[in-house]
């Protein structure tokens, strides 16, 4: 049975504060090796891909003690990034870091090609805080690439498949976003047809006319939502759901849809 989530206008900031609580990566290692190095609080690296634009990229999220120095090293002990900090902004320190690496469609690299620049594996984060001391996580980066989320839909019918050339259903509210739970990997990238482990679903609303964008984290066990009518306006709406997998590697698929005056 598919389990509902009906938003208030305050829920979507509350529901991310809650679920922000238990989205500590299991991935990242907090291993303390030899007993010298400290580990980042956060050390994630991981796959995104995007279904409806056919294109995958390499995630990051490290985060810990200020630091001075930041090396990323592939399974193989080959560097593949080094973040030297200089003058002042070296005595200050950086903590939180996030990046995304290019995303070229797969008519651009194939994604053969790009998991091959991406092996399977444990990265080793390491790093030098401002006081001189060593930092050192481990992430494990797998090719497990969740399916997108089957049979998206807006209060009941399908969504297009191209938004280029078809806006959607129209649909008048309430609004109830819904989807079938993922429990595969993709049947053509990376690892195929295995069994995943589904950590969170994200669903994005977003409407440009009124510069609104709606964001919000859901467990699990939750796949169909109900906007808050009070938010949205008669015109188009884009969606879209990621799904993410214990690995931290997350996939996402987007659409549209119209809301009728």
């Amino acid at each position: 049975m598919r389990k509902h989530l009906r938003m208030t206008t305050i829920l979507p900031v509350t529901m991310i504060a809650l679920l922000m609580g238990f989205s500590t990566p299991i991935w990242a290692s907090d291993d303390d090796s030899d007993g010298e190095e400290i580990p980042f609080s956060v050390a994630e690296l991981y796959f995104e891909l995007n279904s409806t634009d056919e294109d995958l990229g390499f995630h990051g999220l490290i985060d810990g003690e200020p630091w001075r120095s930041l090396e990323i090293e592939n399974p193989q002990g080959r560097e593949q990034a080094r973040i030297q900090l200089k003058s002042s902004m070296r005595r200050q320190g950086l903590t939180e870091l996030f990046f995304e690496s290019a995303e070229p469609t797969f008519d651009e690299l194939d994604p053969e090609t790009f998991f091959g620049r991406f092996p399977e594996g444990l990265y080793e984060v390491s790093g030098t805080t401002i006081e001189g001391e060593d930092l050192e996580s481990e992430s494990e980066v797998t090719h497990l690439i969740p399916a997108p989320v089957p049979n998206l839909e807006v209060n009941g019918e399908a969504v297009s498949d191209d938004c280029d050339e078809d806006p959607g259903p129209t649909v008048s509210e309430p609004i109830i976003i819904s989807w079938d739970e993922a429990t595969l990997s993709h049947p053509e990238l990376g690892r195929t047809n295995e069994p995943i482990e589904v950590v969170r679903y994200e669903a994005i609303v977003e409407q440009e006319d009124s510069s609104l964008k709606i964001s919000i984290l859901l467990p699990p066990d939750v796949t169909s939502i109900e906007m808050p009518s009070d938010l949205l306006e008669p015109g188009d709406v884009k969606v879209e759901v990621l799904v993410r997998e214990a690995s931290g590697n997350q996939t996402a698929i987007e659409s549209c849809f119209v809301i009728e005056p």
